[in-house]
C-alpha cells in the first residue's frame, strides 16, 4: 500500500504524476482545499509536503493521527511547528540545497537589474529614448556587498560577488569559521558598510523586520537592497518611504509581505525591481527540490534517516 501523501503547494501536472507512482496523491494547493483535506482524509494521511510559507501549523498535525513525516519542498521551513512536530515523534525533513545556485542566480539578476536601471531602460529605449537624455546608470563591480544570512544560499551568493571584484561582508547569528568574509555582528552597521544588501536570511519570527528603518538610513541614498529570502525580512512600510524620499537608490523583491498580492506600496516605483517569488523556480532546480522529497520519504518509510532533516 502507498502512503498517503497531502501536497500543499503548486506542483506541475508532471510532477504530480511523478509523485502518485510512489504516494496516494492528496493535491491541496489553496487553504480551501487544504483544510477539506485534512477533513475528509485526515485520518489516512501519513506524508506532507508543504513549503515554508505556508507550513503546517500545530492544530493540522493534531488533525493527522497517521502523520510521521512532514517535508518541506525548499529549504525554508519557517512555519512548520517543528517541536510540535518533534514532540509527536514525526520527522521533518527539507530540500536543502537543491536551489541554491537557481536563487543566487535570481539574487544576481536582480541585484544587477536593479543598481543599472535595466527594467526602466527596456522601457525608455522602447520608447525611443536615447542615451544622451538619461542619466549614468551605476557600477555593480568594485563595490561592497552585505549579506544578511551566510548559509548556503548565502555563501553562493558571496561566490558569484569574487567575479565581479567585490568586497563581501556578512551578518549571521555567529561568525563563520569557514569564510574569508568580513563579520558584523549588527545589520545596521553591515548596511553603513556595504553599497549593495542582500537577504538571504531565513524567515520566522526571529528575522521579522529585520531591515527596518534604521537599517535603510545606515544603506544610505546611493545603496541598494535585494530580498530573495521571505518578504517579511523587510518592513515594507519603511522601504517603500525611503525609495519615496531618496533615503535609498533602489531595490530588487522575489519576497514580499503581501504576497501573493504584489507590494501595493512598491508598484508606483520605478526603482523597484520585482519578481513573483521565483528565485528558486528553474526547471532543474524544482525537479531536485521534488526529487529529494521522493528520496526523503523513500528513506523514511524503509527505516532510514533522510538525507536533509530538519
Amino acid at each position: 500500500m502507498k502512503p498517503v501523501l497531502l501536497a500543499l503547494m503548486f506542483l506541475s501536472d508532471d510532477h504530480c504524476a511523478q509523485l502518485s507512482q510512489s504516494f496516494d496523491l492528496i493535491y491541496a494547493p489553496d487553504a480551501a482545499q487544504a483544510a477539506a483535506a485534512i477533513a475528509t482524509y485526515g485520518p489516512r494521511i501519513t506524508c506532507v509536503l508543504t513549503i515554508g510559507s505556508t507550513g503546517l501549523s500545530a492544530a493540522q498535525i493534531d488533525a493527522l493521527p497517521q502523520l510521521a513525516l512532514i517535508c518541506a519542498l525548499g529549504a525554508g521551513y519557517e512555519n512548520i511547528a517543528v517541536q510540535h512536530a518533534k514532540a509527536r515523534g514525526i520527522v521533518v525533513a527539507n530540500g536543502a540545497g537543491t536551489n541554491d545556485d537557481c536563487v543566487a542566480d535570481h539574487a544576481w539578476g536582480l541585484l544587477i537589474a536593479a543598481v543599472r536601471g535595466i527594467p526602466k531602460l527596456d522601457q525608455l529605449t522602447r520608447d525611443g529614448v536615447w542615451r544622451t537624455a538619461l542619466p549614468l546608470p551605476p557600477n555593480v563591480s568594485h563595490r561592497r556587498l552585505g549579506i544578511i544570512g551566510l548559509g548556503t544560499i548565502g555563501k553562493k551568493i558571496a561566490q558569484r560577488a569574487l567575479g565581479f571584484e567585490m568586497e563581501v561582508g556578512y551578518h549571521n547569528r555567529s561568525a563563520r569559521t569557514d569564510v574569508p568574509h568580513r563579520y558584523f555582528a549588527d545589520v545596521t552597521a553591515l548596511a553603513e558598510w556595504a553599497d549593495f544588501l542582500v537577504v538571504a536570511t531565513p524567515g520566522g519570527a526571529g528575522t521579522h523586520h529585520m531591515v527596518k528603518a534604521a537599517v535603510l538610513n545606515a544603506l544610505g541614498p546611493r545603496g541598494y537592497v535585494v530580498n530573495i529570502a521571505r518578504g517579511s525580512v523587510i518592513d515594507t512600510q519603511a522601504l517603500a518611504q525611503a525609495l519615496k524620499d531618496g533615503r535609498v537608490a533602489g531595490a530588487g523583491l522575489d519576497v514580499y509581505e503581501s504576497e501573493p498580492a504584489p507590494p501595493a506600496e512598491l508598484l508606483d516605483l520605478d526603482s523597484v525591481v520585482l519578481t513573483p517569488h521565483v528565485a528558486g523556480w528553474s526547471p532543474e532546480a524544482v525537479q531536485a527540490s521534488v526529487d529529494r522529497f521522493v528520496e526523503n520519504a523513500r528513506r523514511h518509510f524503509a527505516g532510514e534517516a533522510p538525507v536533509s532533516p530538519v
